[in-house]
């Protein structure tokens, strides 16, 4: 309930200078100064003065518990002199300031020692919030507050963020008897577990017997894989960027065959879901998860999805037959497609990806995420030192978020470069999120944007291929907007909002990646300086479109899948049988016999009935493009009623009452399904024009 991916309470950031600030694009073109971790006077990570060391994790946590145990105390008190959801808040921050600057460190520091002390401060943050989560009195007080008004003044935000309090606590089954309450708690812990336990097989490669395989398909197999100690074949991939069709064949049918414990786990999975949705009064898991989102029920997603796929099942036929003519007319098979539709785009961009990337140095990139920034929303990212003991490893960087008139927004840590034990997902974390203090002043926020960029020292200049580019800009746009959020409350701030709002922001920026506008302005050759030529900008402006119909057919496929998964009662149908069943309506290619590729799609612990998504934020994104900045990509009054309208509410209006606010028009399945398709149309327009 109280914990919502928040903070640390670092201290306010002090005023400085920017008058003699360096390039962007000169500061990360160069190798940074490796930190010298053991040194005098140092400060603590992230500016804490109580993390010099690792030790600081023990006494901040019993600080914590201590702060934690008063705030409860104030919200129980008959007589406590503050408006309620304040305190609730306070007493959430109080948790996140430590659990989420904790989780990070947990997965980012190299230093064991503080990967322990992390990990200690994990698990005991875990235990309040359980603790927490089963506090009737708590819960009455809040309950009470909202049914019957607070006895100090609430406004439509109060009112808003007590709700998702009190949301979150009936989420965990508070409100039911005893052993009804007691049921939940021991099925959430059996549906974490149960998480785990499928990640882990998701990750786990194939071991097959080669000796019980067809000769062609042990033979072909033989030659890309390698052998166990017990002469079986280790199948980690499933090979589909190789040549030969024989081999991606092989591999896919290997790779995604039957596995009974992995069946296992994810049926036990998905039934556990069903039950504590039953449990706590909802129809299913999809109604419990998609509650407070743009979608808020599982029919506006099933509408939203089955109107895309009677346009994309049109569109995505022309996108087979190109692969089918580029496979010497043979027909097209799942396993085909990655490698096909890779050849024919490279072809069509008729350059080689290290020619792109010569305009895409990091600096460049990030030179043009500030000027993207400062035309939008009158900001700029302002380098800082990161002074000995701030920072967790070496080779980063720390950003000032400035407004031209209102100041110090907050700071963005760049952790770009790839290290051991690092983690390879491209990630944006929140470290501290804003709120509003007591004295009225702002809490700064503190993110991460973390890469994995290979540095070669004394071969010049990162350089980024266009999908890295990209990637960069879309974690970038998380993390402004957790600068550019404005809440009263840090539960809600930012990124800390619906899963279909979240990503909307993101995707926007994804345009700003591949707009030929927006390019010519600071993507540069390396050496020569010279702008990208005006025929390679729209080579590459015109490849994004390049099959985006199938693709996103196959993105339709997955949320469609995570739906069904989400909604239907268990065992009504295998997972298998009912992705077999799915695939004949909703994507072009026929189901392959004996395979469970579902097995392999992690996302179902992260996204559980919220894979749908990604969909509808592109859809927002494409709205917002085409409505409102396509003839006009640095708008600075367009971006002004982005950042004021929509941006700086994070969570803390209703989620689709917001975005319908913002668009100025009311968000229907219709209207993203009709964005996403609009996009396609327009993009594939560009793209024949590029290709004569």
């Amino acid at each position: 309930m109280i914990l919502r991916k928040t903070i640390h309470d670092v201290r306010c950031a002090k005023k400085y200078s920017v008058a003699l600030a360096k390039p962007l694009s000169e500061l990360f073109n160069q190798p940074k100064p490796k930190f010298k971790f053991f040194v005098k006077n140092q400060t603590g990570l992230f500016g804490a003065p109580e993390l010099i060391s690792f030790e600081g994790f023990y006494a901040f946590k019993e600080q914590t518990k201590i702060d934690c145990d008063n705030f409860v105390d104030e919200i129980c008190n008959p007589n406590r002199k503050r408006n309620l959801v304040t305190i609730f808040d306070q007493l959430s921050n109080s948790l996140c300031c430590l659990a989420d600057m904790a989780e990070f460190i947990r997965t980012a520091h190299p230093d064991k020692s503080f990967v322990a002390a992390a990990e200690d401060c994990c698990i005991s943050m875990n235990t309040i919030v359980e603790k927490l989560n089963t506090n009737k009195d708590l819960y009455t007080n809040l309950k009470q507050v909202i049914l019957d008004g607070d006895k100090h003044p609430m406004t439509e935000e109060d009112r808003h963020v007590g709700e998702l309090f009190l949301f979150d606590f009936e989420l965990n089954g508070i409100h039911l008897e005893e052993r009804k309450r007691q049921y939940v708690v021991n099925l959430n812990n059996f549906i974490l577990v149960t998480g785990q336990r499928f990640m882990t097989a998701v990750e786990k490669p194939r071991i097959v017997d080669p000796t019980k395989l067809p000769d062609v398909v042990s033979k072909v197999l033989s030659k890309e894989y390698r052998y166990n100690s017990g002469g079986k074949l280790i199948v980690g991939h499933p090979s589909s960027h190789s040549e030969d069709p024989v081999l991606r064949e092989a591999a896919f049918k290997v790779y995604n065959g039957p596995n009974a414990e992995s069946e296992e786990l994810l049926d036990n999975l998905l039934e556990s879901r069903h039950k504590l949705a039953l449990t706590c009064g909802f129809p299913s898991y999809a109604h419990r998860a998609l509650k407070n989102s743009i979608a808020e029920n599982p029919s506006f997603v099933m509408e939203f999805l089955n109107i895309l796929n009677s346009e994309l099942r049109i569109r995505s036929v022309f996108d087979y037959k190109t692969m089918k003519r580029a496979n010497n007319n043979d027909i097209v098979s799942p396993w085909d497609v990655q490698y096909l539709t890779n050849k024919i785009k490279q072809n069509h961009l008729q350059y080689a990806m290290i020619d792109y990337a010569s305009y895409f140095s990091l600096g460049d990139c990030m030179e043009g995420l500030n000027m993207i920034f400062n035309s939008l929303y009158n900001i700029n990212l302002v380098f800082e030192d990161i002074t000995p003991g701030e920072g967790w490893a070496e080779q980063l960087y720390k950003l000032a978020v400035t407004h031209n008139t209102e100041g110090l927004l907050g700071y963005i840590y760049c952790d770009f470069f790839e290290r051991t034990g690092k983690l390879h997902n491209d990630s944006h974390y929140v470290v501290r999120g804003g709120r509003q203090l007591p004295d009225n002043s702002y809490q700064t926020p503190i993110v991460v944007v973390m890469l994995n960029v290979v540095w070669r020292e004394n071969h010049g200049p990162v350089l980024l291929h266009p999908g890295s580019v990209e990637n960069l800009f879309h974690e970038f746009g998380h993390a402004i907007h957790s600068m550019l959020g404005r809440t009263r409350y840090q539960h809600v701030n930012g990124t800390r909002c619906a899963t279909d709002l979240a990503e909307f922001p993101s995707v926007l920026m994804e345009y700003y990646a591949t707009q030929p506008q927006v390019i010519k302005h600071y993507a540069k050759h390396f050496k020569t300086r010279q702008p990208m030529p005006e025929d390679m900008l729209k080579k590459l402006y015109a490849s994004k479109y390049l099959f985006a119909a199938s693709e996103m057919q196959l993105q339709l496929f997955y949320s469609v899948l995570d739906q069904y998964y989400h909604t239907q009662a268990p065992q009504s149908l295998s997972t298998t049988n009912m992705l077999a069943k799915l695939q004949v309506e909703y994507y072009g290619l026929p189901y392959v016999k004996d395979t469970a590729w579902q097995l392999h799609f992690s996302h179902f612990v992260g996204y559980g009935a919220k894979y749908y998504s990604y969909l509808v934020s592109k859809a927002l994104a494409a709205h917002t493009w085409h409505s409102f900045l396509n003839n006009d990509p640095l708008n600075g009054i367009q971006g002004e009623r982005l950042r004021t309208e929509c941006l700086q509410y994070g969570g803390g209006k209703p989620a689709r009452k917001l975005v319908s606010d913002y668009l100025r028009t009311p968000v229907t399945p219709e209207l993203l399904a009709s964005s996403l398709i609009q996009d396609i149309d327009q993009g594939n327009e560009i793209s024949k024009f590029s290709a004569t």
